[in-house]
């Protein structure tokens, strides 16, 4: 069991990053001075930012976006996990996973551009190709090139990462046990200093309000949920959610309402928590259990929310 509550100074950290907020919640001796761990934990998230944002012309990874066909770019370490990561999980998803529906995300008013009409015209007639055929890296050189003229987006990823790199940051610090996350995305360190896992609330997918649906307690673990009740666009009419499907390049028409997955890392997490939408609650529910993913499926019916839970944290019978 960790040291006794009445021996440590509770220290609740947080900063703006991507549009919202990261926050750091961990337990230090008394008289540890926290300003130089918010100092490094706002540069590792302002780093990813910098980085992989859609929002910054001159990001990283808008520089790689804008770099001509065939010509190897030289990029961060960092992206370079991050564009790793997304084509590893686009491969075993069949292409559910795709970090190359920048266009699309754009034509569709999810980016920093207005919807627009011919471009979601092209988005939906686009013959697109999935990033891991289109799309090379060179993992020794840091280096990536397309092939196809496509825009990646890591927004999927990027949040994910961005709290693993909280972890990471606290760890180098000697902080073994803590709760860091950003928008919703979290990954707990160790245990509570009551030597219990650290408690997570799994939101109910409801537009109107925000509330808990369940608790997850949770060790050396993230968890991230991908849903359709945050971020939306209207069309005719129609409540169009923020999760693209590759197979068409718009909007999921129908999906669940909200997937939540637990993985060794937010990246991951954040990463499956998207597949798992766009495959739905049959073919996700089978790639989860081929994956051995602990996932949660929420779905609205006429009667309420109908859930599928996989893996031992989530089936029936399993603690809240």
């Amino acid at each position: 069991m960790s040291k006794m509550s009445t021996e440590l100074t509770r220290h609740a950290l947080n900063g703006a990053t991507m549009g919202t907020r990261w926050s750091a919640l961990f337990f230090a001796p008394q008289g540890a001075d926290p300003a130089p761990i918010q100092a490094d934990l706002q540069a590792a998230v302002d780093a990813v930012d910098a980085q992989m944002s859609t929002w910054k012309p001159d990001s990283d990874l808008m520089r790689l976006n804008a770099s001509p066909l065939d010509e190897w770019i030289k990029v961060p370490a960092a992206l370079m996990k991050v564009v790793e990561i997304g084509l590893n999980i686009g491969r075993v998803s069949g292409g559910a996973f795709d970090i190359a529906m920048g266009d699309a995300v754009t034509a569709w008013g999810f980016g920093p551009e207005t919807a627009d009409g011919a471009r979601i015209q092209n988005a939906l007639s686009s013959d697109r190709a999935a990033a891991p055929q289109v799309i090379d890296v060179d993992l020794p050189a840091h280096r990536i090139r397309k092939t196809a003229p496509v825009a990646l987006d890591l927004n999927g990823i990027a949040k994910g990462f961005g709290v693993d790199r909280l972890a990471e940051v606290l760890t180098d610090h000697g902080i073994t046990d803590a709760l860091v996350g950003i928008d919703g995305e979290m990954r707990a360190l160790g245990l509570r200093p009551d030597g219990e896992p650290w408690t997570i609330a799994v939101e109910n997918p409801n537009p109107e309000r925000r509330e808990a649906l369940s608790i997850l307690g949770l060790q050396d673990a993230a968890v991230a949920t991908s849903g359709d009740y945050r971020h939306w666009v209207e069309v005719q009419g129609h409540r169009l959610s923020h999760t693209m499907d590759p197979a068409k390049g718009a909007p999921l028409a129908a999906s669940p309402a909200s997937v939540t997955v637990v993985a060794r890392t937010c990246a991951e997490a954040d990463a499956w928590a998207t597949a798992l939408m766009v495959l739905g609650p049959d073919r996700g529910a089978d790639l989860a259990r081929q994956m051995k993913l602990d996932a949660l499926f929420l779905m609205r019916t006429p009667s309420g929310l109908q859930q599928i839970g996989i893996g031992a944290l989530f089936e029936e019978g399993a603690p809240a």
